[in-house]
This record gives structure tokens, sequence and C-alpha cells, in this order.
């Protein structure tokens, strides 16, 4: 599988997020989202408040990072932040589970999808057996007294704006 399918794939085993946005007074704030979709094109989309400081500062500036991370696979996205009005497209994504946000369900007003375009995407992945083959090479380079070897299948940079 190649990087840019194995970066994708590795997106869809998460079902919550950090999304980080600037502030307007250029600090990075980060806060958890609850993952709606992930695409095969590795396309993100949230529900969220349009309301919300993340909103306001995304009409600031656009850039996001979405992270993702578990005991043995990590995730980060750059890309743009686009706040969009779809009724059918939140038919399509709702889950119950979001009434605890928005008590009303999916015909709250103030409801709106964040869709998230990356550009860019990096991950690292020690689950299953690449952990184990890892987990052997970082105990023999412990000994040896030397870095580990990393595996070019476990981590990778990859390009998602072509």
């Amino acid at each position: 599988m190649n990087a840019k399918l194995r970066l994708i794939d590795l997106l869809k085993d998460f079902d919550t997020a950090m999304l980080v946005t600037r502030g307007d007074d250029g600090s990075l704030d980060a806060r958890p989202m609850a993952v709606a979709q992930v695409q095969d094109d590795g396309q993100i989309w949230f529900i969220t408040d349009r309301n919300s400081g993340k909103i306001a500062s995304l009409k600031l500036d656009s850039e996001v990072v979405v992270t993702m991370q578990s005991f043995s696979k990590f995730v980060s996205l750059s890309g743009t932040a686009f706040a969009v009005d779809d009724q059918a497209k939140l038919d399509e994504l709702w889950s119950e589970a979001w009434k605890l946000w928005f008590p009303e369900g999916k015909t709250t007003n103030s409801i709106v999808l964040l869709r998230i375009e990356p550009t860019r995407g990096q991950y690292w992945d020690i689950s299953g057996l690449r952990g184990a083959k890892y987990l052997l090479r970082a105990g023999k380079a412990y000994l040896q007294g030397v870095p580990p070897e990393i595996d070019a299948s476990m981590n990778a940079s990859v390009s998602l704006s072509e």
C-alpha cells in the first residue's frame, strides 16, 4: 500500500481528533472534535456550532492542523477548513450522540459542518506486526547503545493536494 493510501486508511481508525486553529492574537488553539466522516480523498468532516470560537478563528485564518493519536498510531494533517451549510450532508453525517451538544437535534440553527481539505499529512504507525518488529529493534538498539532503526513503512510524509 502506498503512503497516501496508508495515511487515509489510518485516518479512518480514529473517532476523535484535535483541531488546531490560529487565534486572532496569533496564538494556536487546540480542541477535541468528534470525527463525523473521513472521505476516501482524506477530507475530514466535523459538526460544530457556528457561534464557536473556532469558527470565528477560521474567518481570520482558515489554515488548520488536525492531529490524531492512539497508543500505537499517530497522524497529523495540515490543510484548509471550510464552514459548510449543507442540510443533505448533515442528514448523512448526523449521529444521535451529537444531541449532547445540540439538544434540538440536527435542525438546530447554529449547526454548521466543518470540512477539512488536507494538503499534507504525516503518520507514524507502530501497530500490529510493525510494532512488534519495532520493539525488537528498539530493545536491541537499547542494549547496543544506539538509536533504533526506523522501518520506512512506519513513518511517511504525504502530499494530499495532488
